[in-house]
């Protein structure tokens, strides 16, 4: 029996021990291992151990007690499941044993969630599912989930882009109360019958695109003037039958661009709008945002004025049909001779000006993929851009620059397009860059448009050894939507926006409200930084469903060709990091990732010369491969594995003295 004394030291103890303790509410955050971390509303981040990851998913909200352990560290007890934000999700259905569990496809959760027999709804073993939460682990670490819904499976046709799109929760359809608002704006919206429309049908447009499409955004007609010529861009209107306060307006906001996945599209526009109402179509009369611009001799864009229009398309051409024609290689588009040839000429203005004075992405060699009747890739075939769609692009971005001039003369909050160039944290790395492999550039200013634009000229040129205008891309930012005006650095550009895709962008659609606005007396201030935020964060979602779905349907060709070829593979090194390097089949433009950390040789990394050596082997940017493939990795999903073959890279004997 316990005497007086030790019972008290046993309780100073007690308290003791528990004075040390700290309660908390925090995030739990999981890993790819057993164990977490607690990230408290503070920014501190404490060790969850396996056995109380156990009763908690990544993202749950808990109460937890924080207690040192023996070592002088501290780890956190789960006490109170607050809230969990987990709802519905998707995964693969496994076995194990005579139970079937789901494996859910979602970051930092790495464990299988059984599926009671009654929750299955048909599921079976290899099926692509949605599911949800049946029940929480917070009780006895014992989760379970049911089955919302089977995708498909490998056999189902398209299940690349069927999974992605239920995994990245994208809208394949339209909501019931959108159908029904735009049931009677269609019957009782009549945009060309106001009497602010001007009438533009005697104008000669004519629509060039992709044989096959038929939400046509745009329209060209030109003519020839003193000192130059007048450009006409006709844009479809769809701001015209789209209420700012209605439901179809914000399930458009919620799209934010037509997602185009090969061999499905989720279109951001209803069919029945962006299709039957809106396009450009030939022969009917269409509501129009017309910018009329002036264009000199020497292809600088002058004057220019927006119109709200009805115009009349004279012809759907196609890009080959028209390629061919400006090529004199074609006589049957005679009759659109007039508006083509004088198009043509501008072309060769814009096109001239901009080469000149600005800066103009480099043609690469593309790629084309055809795909069978399993929506799998039959075969890839190499694809040159077309004189045509060159022509397109020229008209594009002056009427883009027009756009973005407008903006700025009413103060409209944008959406303008900035590119800053450089990233400003890595400005003494850009200095450090050019001193060692451009000191003939090193004095320029890189922060303004002129400076970018000459240091981007002089790093494309072909006096280096190196592929030094490629090796820079890591110092570059991302271009951005912003309120206020600023440099386009990559167009070397005052100002940019987007204007002339609003059937099919709802960054080009604001652009059209903030137009619209002024010219009707309003204040262009419908778009601020929230609204753009979101914009993007949207942008940013789709565009990674869409390289998933890509990558999962690459690696399937991939895997399907290397039985054909002896599984060698020619390639060009086009990213080089610490870890290895991202290589571009030479035949077909699939990328696919070499992981060197796993190599008997410990490779060396100089990001200076974007290169990797061993003792033996070197690998740079720009360099020929042949390549082995090996799979398909999970770091980044469905991304295709190769190795080099034995013999590639090796260093000449003068490299390994």
């Amino acid at each position: 029996m316990l005497n007086q004394d030790t019972l008290s030291q046993l309780q100073g103890l007690k308290s003791q021990m528990e004075a040390e303790k700290e309660y908390a509410e925090a995030i739990v955050k999981g890993t790819q291992a057993r164990y977490g971390f607690a990230v408290l509303d503070d920014g501190r981040e404490i060790f969850i151990p396996p056995q109380e990851m156990l009763k908690v998913f990544p993202d749950d909200r808990v109460r937890i007690c924080i207690r040192p352990t023996k070592d002088n560290k501290t780890i956190a007890d789960i006490e109170k499941l607050v809230s969990s934000p987990l709802a519905d999700f998707t995964g693969r259905c496994v076995r194990k044993g005579k139970a079937i569990f789901v494996e859910p496809d979602l970051p930092q959760l790495n464990r299988w969630l059984f599926i009671p027999p009654p929750a299955l709804n048909g599921a079976n073993e290899g099926d692509y599912l949605r599911c949800a939460i049946h029940r929480h682990p917070f009780r006895d670490g014992k989760p379970q989930a049911k089955v919302l819904s089977v995708i498909g499976n490998e056999k189902t046709p398209g299940i690349e882009n069927l999974y992605t799109i239920a995994k990245y929760r994208l809208a394949p359809q339209w909501s019931s109360a959108s159908k029904e608002e735009l049931k009677k704006t269609l019957i009782d919206c009549k945009p060309m019958e106001t009497e602010k429309r001007r009438d533009l049908t005697d104008l000669e447009f004519v629509s060039i695109d992709a044989a096959k499409t038929q939400d046509i955004d745009d329209a060209l007609y030109a003519e020839i003037s003193d000192g130059g010529w007048t450009l006409f861009v006709a844009i479809a209107d769809p701001t015209a039958y789209i209420d700012a306060n209605s439901k179809l307006r914000r399930d458009v906001a919620d799209r934010s661009t037509s997602i185009y996945f090969h061999g499905n599209v989720l279109p951001m526009l209803p069919e029945e709008l962006a299709q039957d109402t809106c396009a450009l179509s030939e022969g009917v009369n269409r509501a129009a945002l017309v910018c009329k611009i002036a264009v000199t001799d020497g292809g600088e864009v002058g004057d220019f004025e927006f119109i709200e229009a009805t115009v009349r398309s004279r012809g759907k051409l196609s890009y080959y049909a028209v390629d061919r024609y400006i090529s004199g290689r074609y006589d049957e588009l005679m009759s659109h001779s007039t508006p083509l040839e004088t198009l043509y000429q501008i072309y060769r203005a814009l096109r001239s000006r901009r080469e000149e004075q600005g800066l103009v992405m480099e043609d690469r060699q593309d790629f084309r993929w055809i795909l069978n009747e399993s929506k799998q890739i039959e075969t890839i075939e190499p694809s040159e851009k077309l004189l045509s769609q060159k022509l397109v692009e020229e008209c594009m971005v002056a009427a883009n620059q027009c756009a973005a001039r407008f903006l700025i003369e009413h103060n409209a909050s944008g959406p303008f397009v900035s590119h800053p160039g450089f990233r400003g944290d890595r400005r003494d790395e850009v200095n450090k860059f050019l001193t060692l492999h451009a000191p003939e550039l090193a004095a320029l200013d890189t922060d303004s448009v002129t400076g970018y634009r000459d240091i981007m000229r002089g790093l494309a040129a072909p006096t280096s050894t190196l592929p030094l205008r490629t090796m820079v891309n890591r110092l570059l930012t991302r271009a951005a939507l912003t309120t206020k005006p600023s440099p386009h650095m990559g167009m070397a550009l005052p100002s940019y926006t987007n204007c002339t895709s609003p059937l099919r962008k709802y960054s080009d659609f604001l652009v059209h409200l903030q137009i619209k606005a002024a010219l009707n007396g309003a204040q262009a201030q419908l778009v601020d930084s929230k609204i753009l935020a979101e914009l993007m964060q949207r942008l940013a979602v789709s565009r990674s469903a869409t390289q998933e779905a890509e990558r999962w349907l690459a690696s399937n060709y991939v895997s399907k060709i290397a039985k054909d070829n002896d599984n060698i593979f020619k390639a060009t090194i086009t990213h080089v990091t610490s870890s290895g390097f991202n290589a571009r089949l030479n035949n077909n433009g699939l990328t696919g990732f070499v992981d060197l950390r796993k190599d008997p040789e410990k490779f060396s990394y100089d990001k200076w010369n974007a290169s990797l050596t061993s003792t033996t082997r070197r690998f740079q940017l720009g360099q020929a491969v042949d390549l082995n493939f090996i799979g398909v990795g999970q770091e980044v999903i469905y991304q295709t594995l190769f190795k080099p073959i034995t013999d590639c890279g090796l260093k000449t004997p003068t490299e390994k003295v």
